[in-house]
């Protein structure tokens, strides 16, 4: 196939870029040229928000929109296409608003979630733009995304802890659920969508089994053979300055694409591989004051 995608540079785009290729396919990457491209893809170097005629020459088998954030964003770059087959959006579980019952269902309403304010009604007029120009194109709403090439201070946070022996500062009991889903595993659902007769148009992912904070911190430390000694924080302090992620419990309901990708990576397995790429990778990292916070305020 002749493939599009957006990006292509850093995480969930770089990785999906680099999948596509591995597997036999002709795959174009769309970006500003400001960052290392990939090797054996073909960089289309231009901004999506002035593409003019820059992507004119082309046909594509699928276009893979990795980095739409709003409405304009898939206006333009569907104005800029000449011609293409399919259209893959990866949207977002923050469309979801947080007050419906749970596990989140493609079939309920989607609105404004309190938590993810402004990224989460952009991500909705994503979707109903791409819907009103293309009724036929996939939506994809991931939750958290997990494995190699993961650029945000998530599980690096964590392994940076542990391999400097630290104790680990856990929200309230821990026992908050945390859903994620292996990059990899996206790759092959979009995969899927691609080379079969998919009957369903808008999918969420992700492990069916969410996991609370202290087992995926325990995981990740024993990821690199050590075991987390834990110190509860009051919940009166704001869990994003010393902890990755909002104090926002949220499930989604995976039954539609488990019915086309019911084998999963590990949790265990992805959280190896992330290290793994970590351990080369730190400079690329976008690391947050955390460790910053802990010392100056809990420690």
């Amino acid at each position: 196939m002749d493939i599009l995608v957006t990006g292509g540079t850093v995480f969930a785009s770089r990785y999906t870029a680099e999948y596509f290729s591995k597997r036999g396919s002709t795959v174009y990457v769309l970006n500003r040229g400001s960052k290392p491209q990939s090797k054996n893809v073909i960089p289309i170097i231009g901004d999506r928000k002035a593409l003019g005629n820059t992507l004119k020459p082309y046909h594509f088998d699928a276009v893979i929109d990795v980095t739409a954030y709003n409405s304009e964003d898939v206006e333009l770059l569907i104005n800029g296409l000449e011609s293409f087959d399919k259209y893959i959006l990866i949207s977002s579980s923050a469309v979801y608003p947080e007050t419906l019952p749970q596990p989140f269902c493609e079939t309920m309403k989607i609105g404004p979630n309190s938590i993810w304010g402004k990224y989460g009604t952009d991500k909705i007029a994503a979707e109903n733009a791409l819907l009103q120009r293309c009724p036929y194109a996939y939506i994809i709403r991931p939750p958290y995304l997990c494995g190699p090439m993961n650029n945000l201070y998530r599980e690096s946070f964590v392994f940076e802890c542990a391999e400097q022996d630290r104790p680990f500062y856990l929200p309230e009991n821990g026992s908050m659920k945390l859903q994620f889903f292996h990059i990899g595993d996206l790759c092959r659902l979009i995969e899927k969508i691609l080379i079969s007769d998919v009957k369903e148009h808008l999918f969420n992912t992700g492990y069916p089994v969410p996991v609370s904070i202290k087992e995926w911190v325990s995981l990740c430390y024993s990821i690199i053979g050590k075991t987390p000694i834990f110190k509860n924080v009051e919940a009166e302090i704001a869990q994003r300055s010393y902890f990755p992620f909002y104090k926002y419990e949220y499930l989604l309901n995976v039954e539609r694409m488990n019915n086309i990708l019911p084998d999963l990576t590990p949790l265990n397995d992805s959280l190896k591989e992330s290290y793994e790429w970590f351990r080369n990778n730190r400079e690329l990292i976008i690391k947050k004051p955390l460790i910053d916070y802990i010392e100056n305020n809990l420690a």
